[in-house]
């Protein structure tokens, strides 16, 4: 059918079967299917079966061609194995196997089966090995006749008629069968409708398969079409077939545990591309380089069998595709969509070719014409099941079980280009998809299929245009499959030259979106930060007759009240504990014991003001008190209960406080009967809920609007809805060791009583272990060896898990219901990582395609790129071992974001991964003071645009302008001792960024020193020129000026960036 190279129906029982005890036959299996055949005869013999009376079906000899029969297919629903040279004839008293001695003896163990089952003997008819099993065909002919019916007319009998006789045997069979007189009719639609639905292990089989089949276009095709294209290398379509055909039957190296015996393909691999596309599941890949120039094709189309169960997949993919080619393939997208959304329970064949026409119709009506005039086929143990057709004219009922193959294509489109091999191009798409009994389950769903995951941008100007193109198409995804060089006519520019072009775009861009932000923005005076919080009256008892009755003239602790009763001028007088500030206990020399306590009143240093006491202004305080005891013990008891109490009255008001400043989330709505919520299981979470009790792992479910995450513990859950997910992250360990997914949110919730916007849920794939015995182990031990294949494969096991569970939520997420959130979990892209120091701890910092994360170390870190104004490397110079990066928010009242001691080996790394992600970035020498800074802009925006906006901040800007500045000459000498004097300045990474006062003057002596004048010397030097001029009334700032700039150094502080056009060296 598709290619004649393999045999695609599984191992055949004949010959290599010693005895055959190498074959079991599932009698379970066979019973349930030998029943479900002989009832879909009994009650559709007339509409499908042909009136048949009889079914024989016979099996052609084994052969290497890629093939697909019903007989073979018979074979395996019933049997579980394809037997070769065997004749079956089904009749309503006997079943008659004519076969080899070997398979015979495999066939005894259903007799029994068959007699309970459907009540029919089975008889054997042994051919020898020479002999050509004529006299057997003439038993089974008789009995057949003796099979009349009343009227004594001959049975009719049903066979294949499609399938032409292959062999010796079938030969002599069908001539025989053709001669007997008898009524002939063939059958294919009856056994096809009674393949149409699968029983659960066919659905099991098919998923697997399928997973195969979008693992190996995820794992293999992509990357190696990727690599193929950023290394421009050329590789024949044939080539990639060949290396596709092998990654597929080998499914360990694509990452998935299927058992290599159990798979094959389904047909040779297709790839087309350059002009030449044929969109027919016959087609085949040609000897042709794969073309990948600008506005470039690429079709892939892969199929893989489980058990001789199929499955199918096929993308389209685009090189910087041009609006037709992208407009053509939005609409298939769609279109693909449509057909199978339409595919329930309950619909015609027919409506699904429809749904995906009437897209068409009204998104491109010009394209209709070029639309497949089928949008599939069913599949299974065939490819392409005879009678499932998904076209206009099918009016069959669709049925829970039913698998369909779900291709769609325009083809011979025009994409209007000059290049021959790029005009004309075709597109499709194809997917396994399962009718369950609420819809549709898309088994292929894992190879992504979007616009943005199918279409590449490789920086690779026209040759068409007049003008090479300054800036680059932002490819924030595909930042790894950059070109590194832009080719051109005249030869190459390299990645400096491109990446400053693009900067200077950026540059101006940037300038003028700030100045459109700050002009629509009011300076208010606040800063927006906390305002003061209104706490609820704090009583300890309503009315006198709620006090304890007195006992012991003694200091009281109520814990129910959570109050203290203090004996004063012989009465007991409550104090709510919260009004307690500090409570302690000293002993003197005379064993005599003090408990003094302090209370918060108004106007105390540090003391925060709430509600009560502003609302008492007039009142007197009481702010201490001290008590005297003889007995030690009470003393200490009294303290402790009072602090005990004070810390969890603290703890459950700054928590009450805590929620009430969140943002009321929807209510989780539990996955019902529509599908079952997709779990994660042994889980620890992080922040961690408290509490001195043991650490729990659980679950997170995956419900209809929102995460799950429960403990076996009541208390400990949390629910994190969809809609106030900002990103999440999948990271797999590699170098780490926990696997985790991180959710950063819109709106804070409460885990336990703690309150964050991240959330992270993870598992430790390496477990602690200890060595007791002290001493070294060999590297060839082989104890330690099998302990690091279990931890090999313990890591695998926990990234394959949470890498499905990650699949099925964003296959949840791609529904339609969910598209305006536009979820997706992301994968921090290791090779783009550098080192550096965001808080206290150096860490490894990893970009994703729109965020920078850090989620290994706590506290986290995740800045979203679309909130990122400007980036400023700081401390950037030859002699430096590292770098700063300052990342400015488009929040100007947001705090500068650090990054300290970045290896300067990352350097290029970082500015290349910046520039792709279209942000701009500048560099300069020293540290800045950030605050005053944004004040400056904040407070007199109009001034800030004037002046040049952000580049200010650009040194080769700053340079040249210096030049024509006489007070800039001054302040820079081109000698071999400043630089010297920079490197000492910042020899060690591991002194403070930003100098103190004292630091800076005393190197500013040194650099004195080593010019050969003290200061007083030119103190002199400077009044006596200053007496000259008239100028003796020189302040001591102008002094400290003049200094400055005589010991070479020029430190831009507050004063300075609010006062002339911002320079800073």
């Amino acid at each position: 059918m598709m290619a004649e190279k393999r045999n695609a129906n599984g191992p055949p029982p004949a010959g290599n079967a010693s005895g055959g005890n190498a074959y079991t036959i599932d009698l379970n299996t066979f019973s349930r299917r030998l029943q479900a055949m002989y009832t879909h005869w009994s009650q559709h013999k007339d509409e499908y079966w042909g009136s048949s009376d009889v079914l024989a079906v016979a099996t052609p000899p084994p052969s290497e061609d890629l093939r697909y029969l019903k007989s073979s297919a018979l074979n395996i629903w019933l049997l579980g194995y394809e037997f070769p040279e065997t004749i079956m004839v089904f009749g309503d008293k006997h079943i008659h196997f004519l076969c080899s001695q070997k398979k015979a003896s495999l066939l005894e163990v259903v007799k029994k089966s068959a007699k309970e089952t459907v009540g029919v003997d089975v008889v054997m008819h042994v051919k020898a090995k020479n002999d050509n099993g004529s006299n057997q065909m003439e038993s089974i002919l008789r009995a057949i006749r003796s099979q009349s019916k009343s009227d004594h007319a001959a049975p009719t009998v049903g066979y294949i008629a499609r399938e032409a006789p292959e062999g010796k045997l079938l030969e002599i069979w069908t001539d025989k069968l053709k001669g007997s007189g008898l009524t002939l009719s063939d059958i294919s639609n009856g056994l096809s409708d009674l393949f149409a639905v699968k029983d659960k292990n066919e659905i099991t089989c098919i998923k697997k398969a399928a997973y195969l089949t979008a693992c190996a276009m995820k794992n293999f095709v992509v990357p190696k079409v990727e690599k193929v294209i950023d290394e421009e290398k050329k590789v024949t379509h044939a080539l990639l077939m060949d290396d596709t055909e092998k990654a597929i039957l080998d499914p360990v190296k694509i990452g998935v545990k299927l058992k290599a015996e159990n798979v094959d393909i389904c047909y040779p691999p297709i790839f087309q591309s350059g002009g030449n596309f044929d969109l027919r599941p016959s087609a085949s890949s040609n000897d042709d380089y794969l073309y990948y120039d600008s506005s470039s094709v690429i079709i892939c189309a892969i199929g893989s069998r489980y058990n001789s169960y199929c499955s199918n997949v096929a993308r389209t993919y685009l090189i910087d595709s041009n609006a037709v080619q992208s407009k053509a393939y939005e609409v298939l997208l769609k279109a693909h969509e449509a057909a199978i959304l339409a595919l329930k329970p309950g619909n015609r064949i027919s409506s699904v070719y429809e749904a995906a026409v009437a897209v068409v119709e009204k998104e491109a009506p010009e394209l209709v014409s070029n639309l497949t005039k089928s949008a599939g086929t069913g599949i299974g143990l065939e490819f392409r099941e005879s009678g499932l057709s998904l076209n206009a004219k099918n009016e069959r009922v669709l049925k829970a079980g039913m698998v369909f193959n779900v291709s769609l294509g325009f083809q011979n489109l025009q994409a209007k280009t000059s290049n021959p091999k790029s005009e004309n191009f075709s597109l499709l798409l194809a997917d396994t998809v399962i009718v369950t009994d609420d819809g549709r389950d898309v088994a292929t769903s894992a190879s992504s299929k979007s616009v943005k995951d199918i279409a590449y941008s490789f920086n690779e100007d026209e040759e068409e245009e007049e003008q090479p193109k300054v800036k680059p198409e932002s490819i924030a995804k595909d930042a790894v499959f950059s070109k590194a060089t832009l080719r051109s006519d005249n030869g190459e520019i390299s990645k400096e030259e491109l990446r400053k072009q693009h900067q200077a775009e950026l540059a101006r861009q940037k300038n003028e979106e700030t100045a459109r932000r700050l002009a629509g923005v009011e300076s208010g005076s606040g800063d927006g930060r906390a305002a003061v919080r209104a706490a609820s009256d704090l009583i300890a008892y309503k009315s006198v007759n709620e006090l304890p009755p007195p006992r012991e003239m003694m200091i009281q602790v109520d814990q129910k009240n959570e109050a203290i009763l203090l004996p004063i001028y012989g009465s007991m007088v409550p104090f709510h504990v919260a009004t307690v500030k500090t409570v302690s206990s000293q002993q003197d020399t005379n064993r005599n014991c003090y408990i003094r306590i302090i209370f918060n009143v108004p106007g105390t240093p540090f003391t925060p003001h709430d509600a009560n006491s502003l609302k008492n202004q007039g009142a007197i305080y009481l702010k201490e008190v001290s008590f005297r005891s003889k007995d030690p013990r009470h003393i200490s008891e009294v303290v402790q209960l009072i602090k005990t109490l004070r810390r969890n009255v603290m703890a459950r008001e700054s928590e009450r406080a805590e929620r009430a400043t969140l943002v009321t989330q929807e209510k989780l709505v539990l996955a019902g009967n529509k599908f079952k919520p997709i779990r994660l299981h042994d889980l620890w979470i992080r922040p961690t809920f408290g509490g001195r009790a043991r650490k729990l792992t659980g679950t997170l479910e995956a419900h209809m609007n929102g995460f799950r995450y429960s403990t076996s513990r009541a208390d400990e859950r949390v629910d994190i809805m969809y809609g106030n997910i900002k990103h999440a992250f999948f990271q797999p360990a590699e170098k780490e060791m926990i696997t985790l997914l991180h959710f950063h949110l819109h709106n804070h919730i409460m885990v336990g009583n703690k309150k964050t916007k991240d959330v992270q849920f993870y598992v430790e794939v390496m477990e602690m272990v200890q060595n007791i015995g002290g001493g070294k182990r060999s590297a060839y031990d082989p104890d330690e060896i099998e302990e690091e294949q279990r931890e090999r494969d313990r890591k695998n096991k926990i990234n394959m898990d949470f890498q499905h569970f990650v699949n099925r939520v964003n296959d949840l997420w791609g529904q339609a219901q969910f598209k305006g959130l536009d979820l997706e979990f992301d994968q921090p892209l290791r090779e783009l990582g550098f080192h550096g120091v965001p808080y206290k701890a150096s860490a490894f910092i990893v970009p994703t395609s729109s965020c920078l994360v850090e989620l290994i170390e706590t506290p986290f870190l995740v800045i979203s790129l679309s909130d990122i104004e400007i980036v400023n490397l700081e401390r950037v110079g030859l002699a430096q071992k590292n770098f700063d990066m300052a990342i400015v928010f488009k929040d100007f009242k947001r705090d500068v974001m650090r990054i300290d001691s970045i290896p300067s080996s990352s350097l290029d790394g970082i500015k290349e991964w910046l520039d792709t992600t279209d942000i701009k970035y500048y560099e300069s020498r020293l540290n800045l003071n950030w605050r005053p800074i944004l004040k400056t802009i904040m407070d007199d925006p109009q001034q800030f645009i004037e002046e040049g906006g952000w580049e200010f901040l650009n040194l080769e800007a700053t340079d040249s302008d210096s030049e024509n500045s006489a007070e800039s000459d001054q302040g820079y000498e081109p000698s071999d001792v400043e630089p010297e004097s920079d490197s000492e300045d910042d020899d060690s990474d591991s002194e403070s960024l930003v100098e103190s006062e004292e630091e800076e003057e005393d190197s500013e002596e040194d650099s004195e020193e080593e010019k050969g004048k003290t200061w007083e010397e030119l103190e002199r030097e400077a009044s006596n020129a200053d007496r000259e001029k008239g100028n003796e009334s020189d302040s001591e700032d102008e002094r400290r000026r003049r200094k400055m700039k005589a010991s070479g150094k020029a430190r831009a502080g507050p004063s300075s960036a609010a006062s002339k056009r911002m320079k800073f060296r």
